[in-house]
């Protein structure tokens, strides 16, 4: 868990895993902001946000908060992957989605005043900026365009929640399924590369993948290769390509 007392406690500890990190360019001229995301603020507003929040960084593998415990602090996505998950390790668990740059974690545990709903870990080496919730509460006091944003991000967190619902109630077949999957994977971490196609990290293993398809692992590695036979998909080097988005979305 890394909720703002352990945060704390963990950059006061030299040679940590997680520890103060300094930013090389402020958030305004970051190449992660992305346009709709809580970090495309103007660039005031921006400012405000840096003066509330220091600069982690985790190793990949790293847990950042767990499922139920009380939410003191939210964390913007600077750099870096992590996989949001329900359930408990050694039990049943699912993974909700993948987050990247831009990605707001924690928002409505924190508003609340509750607990994280999902628990996080970083599936790759990550930048975050930690904001305790008492000093979020102030900012967006004082930023109109932050409470839009926060409530924008809120409706994201709605829309990515009925789309894990619809691919797996309303898709009948493991190709739909995982079509679906990729085409979310797509637009949630991912950027156009072409006039429709769309490229992002493979950072799944088939196991995960088959388990918010709610498959096999055999299938998926089965399936994904019926894929790019077809020339729907290509995979090199990590990264996925979706040559052919709209035949992934009309897969029954």
């Amino acid at each position: 868990m890394a909720n703002a007392e352990s945060v704390a406690h963990v950059l006061e500890r030299p040679g940590s895993a997680a520890q103060a990190h300094p930013t090389p360019v402020g958030c305004a001229a970051c190449s992660n902001r992305r346009p709709g995301w809580f970090c495309s603020l103007g660039s005031a507003v921006l400012a405000d946000l840096e003066l509330a929040t220091s600069t982690i960084s985790l190793p990949s593998q790293a847990p950042l908060f767990t499922e139920g415990d009380e939410a003191r602090c939210l964390y913007v996505i600077c750099g870096g992957f992590l996989k949001l998950t329900v359930g408990r390790l050694h039990d049943r668990q699912m993974i909700v989605r993948v987050a990247g740059p831009g990605s707001l974690l924690g928002l409505y545990a924190v508003l609340s005043h509750g607990v994280y709903e999902v628990s996080a870990q970083t599936l790759t080496a990550a930048q975050l900026r930690p904001v305790e919730r008492d000093r979020f509460v102030a900012f967006l006091h004082n930023h109109r365009e932050a409470q839009l944003r926060a409530v924008q991000c809120i409706c994201q967190e709605y829309r990515f929640a009925l789309q894990d619902a619809c691919r797996i109630s309303l898709s009948e077949t493991v190709a739909g399924r995982l079509g679906r999957l990729l085409l979310e994977l797509s637009h949630q971490i991912g950027e156009q590369v072409g006039g429709v196609e769309f490229s992002f990290p493979l950072l799944l293993t088939h196991e995960e993948m088959a388990s918010m398809a709610c498959t096999t692992r055999e299938t998926v590695t089965r399936t994904l290769g019926q894929f790019r036979k077809d020339g729907w998909i290509s995979i090199e080097d990590s990264l996925i390509t979706l040559h052919q988005p709209e035949q992934l979305a009309t897969v029954m």
